[in-house]
């Protein structure tokens, strides 16, 4: 049993563009395919599917990774802000500017999963889930 089940997803989406995988499945889940949803409308993820892999009891999300076009990393930088033991709950004001606004970071609204620069836009604050760059 896992404790942060978020921090487990960005923690595979790290490991698998450090080592240049194609994909990497991770144990499916509404929020998380929210926030996989969320890197794809971005541009830091090419796609995703929900999928039930034979012989499993449980769906995966399987995440295809992008690279640029000298393999270069998409994702630079993947960091876990809010955790379960200390949240990080900001208001529409103080929202974070990642990388001067070059990055991401995205944050659980009451509007649903936003990008910074959206949640800024709507006026709406909320817990920031992570950045990325």
């Amino acid at each position: 049993m896992l404790s942060d089940p978020i921090a487990d997803m960005l923690t595979r989406i790290r490991n698998a563009t450090r080592t240049f995988k194609e994909t990497v499945d991770i144990p499916a889940s509404k929020f998380k395919e929210e926030l996989a949803k969320l890197l794809v409308q971005e541009g830091y993820v090419a796609s995703y599917e929900r999928l039930l892999p034979e012989g499993q009891k449980f769906d995966v999300l399987r995440l295809t990774l992008k690279y640029g076009v000298k393999r270069e990393q998409v994702i630079k930088h993947i960091e876990r802000i809010s955790r379960p033991g200390r949240r990080a709950y900001v208001s529409a004001e103080n929202l974070p500017r990642v990388q001067r606004g070059l990055g991401l970071a995205v944050v659980s609204t009451s509007k649903g999963l936003l990008a910074d620069r959206d949640a800024r836009k709507q006026g709406v604050g909320g817990e920031v889930i992570c950045v990325l760059w």
